[in-house]
């Protein structure tokens, strides 16, 4: 069994986290580390969780687990590491910010590698470190990496992605709380979102003069999800694209590209990356749908654990989606 420890378990990332390697075949939790919670029971923090486990968080670290999952506010996971030597064999998958750009991926000697594994599969089957991408970074990166590797993203690209409360994490906030979020939509961070850097690294490993990016999000009324749309000028048929996408993630085992318009029910609550084309004049329209708790953040994670480990990717990550 692989021993586990979670760093930072009392957020929502955190509690998927949690809730998935409890029911994961290959993993044992062996520690959730908390500094407000350590005592108390992991169902303080996540209800759902009642009658599932018995764990406590902890407020000590084991430094020898086999894996070890940072789930920290952006930031602080580079200072969690400065004072926490964990094993040299010790596997480290960050959810944060702090390591997925080339500047920032040497951290005291640890090579982080960027844990998209629809593009950089090989690579994270060989690492130590993982850099979980973002959650908007996932959505609109699988929207656009086929057309970036057919070198077609030769012109701007629009983007306009939608996602929900949860991803503003756990402590509330002005814009989180419930009579400002419910009903209401608005747009934040317009073109100058974070994601950008790691979404355009990407797309720039394998096309070097790839368009710009006009990346609008939006705050949805709703708890969790990502419908990302991205559109761009496109001189080849829709059948062309089509069959770019398909060739692409054909050994994807959670991205999956239907002939079917999409909604944001289909992938809620799954590890799943669903996305749609659609063709308008010579404007190509790619809609893409994640969990953003899941796919976005704690699926992913766990899915780069399996490859590290070498075992089957989709290892305790077959969950349904409730569309009714």
């Amino acid at each position: 069994m692989i021993k586990a420890g979670i760093i930072g378990g009392s957020g929502y990332t955190g509690g998927e986290l949690i809730r998935i390697l409890l029911n994961h075949p290959a993993t044992e939790i062996d520690f959730v580390f908390s500094t407000t919670r350590a005592g108390k029971k992991v169902t303080t923090a996540h209800p759902d969780l009642l009658g599932v486990t018995d764990l406590e968080f902890s407020g000590n670290v084991n430094i020898e687990v086999n894996v070890v999952f940072l789930c920290l506010g952006h930031g602080n996971s580079t200072a969690f590491l400065k004072e926490h030597n964990f094993s040299v064999n010790t596997k480290i998958i960050d959810l944060s910010n702090d390591f997925r750009l080339h500047a920032d991926d040497d951290f005291d000697g640890k090579k982080f590698v960027y844990g998209l594994p629809e593009l950089f599969k090989n690579e994270i089957e060989n690492a130590q470190y993982i850099a979980n991408p973002g959650c908007f970074a996932t959505a609109i990166q699988l929207a656009l990496l086929p057309l970036a590797n057919a070198n077609l993203l030769k012109n701007e690209v629009h983007i306009n992605a939608v996602t929900g409360s949860t991803g503003a994490g756990v402590s509330p906030s002005a814009t989180s709380h419930f009579s400002w979020r419910n009903n209401n939509v608005s747009w934040y961070k317009p073109f100058t979102h974070q994601h950008l850097g790691e979404i355009n690294e990407s797309l720039h490993s394998l096309q070097k003069n790839s368009g710009n990016l006009f990346f609008m999000p939006n705050r949805g009324n709703f708890t969790r999800g990502i419908l990302a749309t991205s559109y761009t000028k496109f001189e080849e048929s829709l059948e062309d694209a089509g069959k770019l996408y398909q060739e692409f993630y054909k050994n994807a085992v959670f991205t999956q590209i239907s002939d079917e318009p999409i909604n944001l029910k289909q992938v809620v609550n799954t590890n799943q990356c669903h996305i749609h084309l659609h063709k308008h004049d010579d404007i190509l329209l790619v809609t893409s749908a994640i969990d953003n708790l899941l796919k976005g953040a704690s699926g992913q994670a766990v899915q780069n654990m399996n490859l590290i480990f070498g075992l089957e990717e989709d290892l305790g990550l077959n969950l349904k989606a409730g569309v009714f």
